[in-house]
């Protein structure tokens, strides 16, 4: 097809602090977020608009940083309840502390809202180890003979952010203290 037969497509509207209210609630709508996360989103629907439009998305910051502002002023994000709500959640799927602080780093989350969700689960940490472990079937709750795998589960668990005693603890339990569990 050449380009005289191609469909002229419109530019996008411009980019308005009425759009950037609309994309901020349909996103909230949808996921839980932190405000960095937020302004993040927000950043890129601002620069594919600009880029399809011709415009600079610098000046589009301070309305990116205004609804920011008045979603935290109205309570539809909170860093705090966003990452206990998240730890709960990496938790329960067997996430170790260490991988739940990169997640939530990266989320935009500070580091003192995230130490504050964190505080008082260092019990859990033994939780979550055998949680991951029954989800990826290491150790225990591998099927069949367990022993030649041994050190490979032990990586595992060491990747995803355990500490040693920790794995070793889980993968060298007996099956049938942690089966039922």
């Amino acid at each position: 097809m050449s380009d005289e037969s191609k469909p002229l497509r419109k530019p996008p509207r411009k980019v308005t602090p009425a759009y950037l209210q609309r994309a901020a609630l349909a996103y909230l709508e949808r996921y839980s977020s932190s405000a960095e996360n937020l302004r993040r989103v927000l950043r890129r629907k601002v620069d594919k608009r600009c880029r399809l439009r011709g415009e600079d998305p610098a000046e589009f910051s301070e309305a990116i940083d205004e609804v920011v502002a008045k979603c935290l002023r109205s309570g539809l994000i909170d860093d705090t309840r966003y990452a206990e709500a998240r730890v709960a959640t990496l938790r329960r799927r067997g996430g170790s502390a260490r991988a739940i602080q990169a997640k939530l780093s990266a989320k935009g989350v500070d580091r003192a809202a995230i130490a504050a969700a964190l505080e008082g689960e260092e019990g859990d940490e033994q939780e979550a180890a055998r949680a991951f472990a029954r989800r990826r079937k290491l150790g225990p709750f591998r099927p069949g003979e367990r022993a030649p795998y041994r050190d490979k589960d032990l990586a595992a668990m060491a990747r995803a952010g355990f500490r040693f005693d920790v794995a070793r603890g889980v993968i060298d339990a007996e099956p049938d203290e942690d089966a039922d569990s």
